[in-house]
């Protein structure tokens, strides 16, 4: 089983969502990120999804959700020719004694610290996934708060896009 990430251009009406989520579930696979956004045409929705699948889990699923009336296109992002982000809110406690040392690891991350108070700190981080993984591995020796991400966004570097004919 590998890890496969599939693009959705759906409409951008209420249920949509959970038609293709359901969908998902029903079929046995567990979504284990899920990101949706308008695109520039505000009539279309684009949904991200990562799941553990093989191929033939993938062509199933695949096939399956063409077959939404709601659905315009879906696609596979290949790993080589894609681009894959995530967004990461910590916040982690600190205070004088070892907020420089917070700070030199948010820096090594490429981090910013977007909130500073005297006794905690709110980061924000961009990258792959394995990235924000190995940021919340090194700070796990300090008290980490809370944490919020937002699951694997992803884009294609070739330059097709969603059928503008496809009403």
């Amino acid at each position: 089983m590998s890890k496969e990430v599939i693009s959705i251009f759906v409409d951008n009406s209420s249920n949509v969502l959970t038609r293709v989520a359901s969908l998902f579930g029903r079929r046995g696979f567990n979504i284990e990120s899920l990101t949706v956004s308008t695109t520039n045409d505000p009539r279309i929705s684009r949904i991200t999804v990562v799941f553990n699948g093989g191929k033939q889990s993938l062509h199933q699923i695949l096939t399956q959700t063409r077959k939404l009336e709601v659905v315009k296109d879906i696609f596979t992002l290949d790993k080589d020719t894609s681009l894959f982000r995530e967004l990461l809110l910590v916040k982690i406690a600190c205070d004088k004694s070892n907020r420089s040392a917070v700070k030199e690891i948010v820096d090594i991350f490429r981090g910013k610290i977007i909130s500073l108070s005297k006794h905690n700190m709110i980061v924000e981080l961009t990258g792959a996934s394995e990235k924000i993984d190995g940021f919340l591995d090194m700070i796990n020796c300090y008290d980490v708060l809370e944490v919020c991400r937002t699951g694997v966004t992803g884009i294609s570097r070739d330059s097709s896009s969603i059928d503008e004919d496809s009403d």
